[in-house]
């Protein structure tokens, strides 16, 4: 079982074993911005706040990376209703996947025989489980998109689930009548993603003190974080 817990920013970077953190949480944010760029190289289908992001490349003279950054910080913008404050973690989510993004899309070439494109979408999906559990488990905030879905939960009362599957589902079909990439590969991220968060986040998570940090997160809470990482987008976003 993972060690998530409740913690205010302020008490996020109290926490202790600071430097650890920061250093996993940055290979966490450059490891999801590579496992994106592999998902985009498949050219198999995307997660559906990737559909979103490319529907809007393919109208804005941007990079994928540069449109990432820029709605992450829409979405934060959203968060001032619900009340609800950036940490660390939440800001430089913001700013480094989308350039981590664009550095590897810069270096990995398109592949074009199906094999090796399976072979990039299985391996983004697998590396983006990683990469989420490694953020989420510094515990230096959620990223834009999982904060909105938890803000939203806490003030609507709506269940997690219900408000995860909505906004995926409308950034998907937004992203899709933009022109994003959808196929075998966004079903299969839905499928795959919060198995293998849970699956990766016990053994990613930076154990902290609880009388320091806070309470323990509750269960559901910390599943939810999990499967939300980039369920709901990825981590991402």
């Amino acid at each position: 079982m993972s060690e998530l817990l409740a913690l205010t920013p302020r008490q996020q970077l109290a926490a202790g074993r600071l430097p650890r953190r920061l250093v996993q949480l940055w290979v966490g944010l450059s490891l999801y911005g590579v496992s994106m760029s592999m998902m985009l190289r498949s050219r198999l289908g995307l997660p559906p706040w990737d559909v979103f992001h490319y529907g809007l490349m393919v109208h804005l003279p941007l990079t994928f990376g540069t449109i990432v950054i820029l709605v992450s910080f829409v979405v934060l913008l959203l968060w001032i209703p619900l009340r609800q404050w950036p940490g660390l973690g939440t800001i430089a989510n913001a700013l480094w996947i989308g350039v981590a993004t664009d550095l590897t899309l810069g270096i990995l070439a398109p592949t074009d025989g199906l094999p090796g494109r399976i072979a990039l979408l299985i391996g983004g999906i697998a590396l983006n489980g990683l990469a989420g559990a490694l953020y989420i488990g510094a515990q230096l905030g959620p990223g834009p998109r999982d904060g909105l879905m938890t803000g939203l939960h806490r003030r609507t009362g709506w269940s997690l689930r219900l408000v995860r599957t909505g906004l995926e589902l409308g950034v998907l079909v937004v992203g899709w009548l933009l022109g994003g990439v959808v196929g075998a590969g966004t079903v299969f991220y839905a499928l795959a993603i919060g198995p293998l968060v849970q699956r990766f986040l016990p053994r990613c998570t930076v154990r902290l003190s609880p009388p320091i940090a806070g309470p323990r997160s509750p269960a559901g809470a910390a599943g939810a974080s999990c499967t939300g990482s980039r369920a709901a987008t990825p981590p991402g976003s």
